[in-house]
């Protein structure tokens, strides 16, 4: 179904970023690395695959929409916009210095294709059913897609969106479940259990599908068969791996929000560099 050089270069997009994240983070000193990590392969399907956008058109009416609404892991949706040539590449420096327009939660309106403004947990799937339905009432061509935490299903405003989004059977609307299995306070499943996310969204109407996050092949068909479904939303659960590509991050919640030193920035790197076989690159 897809071409094994469409897989491999969208592999090679989510090495690039996650290399962007670990420096901007360690240029910074602060952010939060595991998430950041764990959504790289989600962000580089969605803006060379799968979003209908125009970088050199950011507010194009008839563009699909992406939110973000586990704000925290923005350094992966900076990267991800930076490479895809919303904006320069060396912006990304600022991250998170005053005045800058890539702070530690993406702000809206501050900064091309940033879509919404967020902080507080729960309230993407809020202000992504929203727009859905208005693209729905206007029989717009364009989509919504917003993207969560496992953890924030801890939050009851995003049932109640849920609910909003089945009644009103928003087929063009498509959530994305980063479910890497830990928040800021430790495990999800020992913090909250979310096991049956799955059977929960079902009965609320919605089409469920379950992949491996980190694998391009399995997003790729998860989100073709997302977009074309009929007459209720879906949501894509997406099993992640928490500081993915480096060992000392690795399903660790203490990297949600731990900074890196120079020399833990090095090692990810060097780490990163390996894995996709780029001993000599410097990116």
């Amino acid at each position: 179904m897809f071409k094994a050089k469409e897989i491999e270069k969208l592999r090679e997009i989510a090495a690039t970023i996650r290399r962007l994240v670990i420096k901007m983070l360690a240029t910074a000193g602060s952010g939060h690395p595991a998430g950041s990590l764990s959504v790289a392969e989600i962000m580089a399907v969605l803006y060379f695959t799968v979003l209908r956008i125009d970088p050199k058109k950011p507010a194009w009416s008839q563009r699909d929409r992406l939110l973000l609404s586990n704000g925290h892991v923005c350094p992966a949706l900076y990267a991800a916009l930076a490479t895809r040539g919303f904006f320069p590449e060396a912006e990304l420096s600022s991250y998170r210095r005053f005045g800058s327009a890539l702070q530690g939660h993406p702000h809206h309106l501050e900064l091309a294709g940033v879509e919404n403004t967020s902080g507080l947990l729960g309230q993407g799937l809020s202000q992504a059913a929203g727009l859905a339905l208005a693209a729905h009432r206007d029989r717009a061509p364009w989509r919504v897609f917003v993207i969560m935490s496992d953890g924030e299903q801890n939050e009851g405003e995003v049932w109640e969106a849920a609910q909003f989004a089945a009644k009103y059977q928003l087929d063009d609307l498509i959530a994305i479940i980063d479910a890497n299995g830990i928040q800021i306070s430790g495990q999800v499943d020992e913090i909250m259990p979310t096991k049956s996310l799955k059977e929960k969204y079902m009965s609320f109407g919605w089409q469920v599908l379950e992949v491996q996050g980190n694998n391009i092949a399995d997003l790729l068909v998860a989100f073709k068969q997302a977009q074309a479904t009929f007459d209720r939303p879906s949501v894509i659960i997406a099993h992640t791996t928490p500081g993915k590509g480096v060992d000392f991050m690795e399903n660790k919640s203490a990297w949600h929000g731990h900074s890196l030193s120079d020399e833990e920035a090095q090692s990810a790197l060097s780490q990163l560099r390996s894995l996709h076989g780029l001993i000599n690159e410097d990116k």
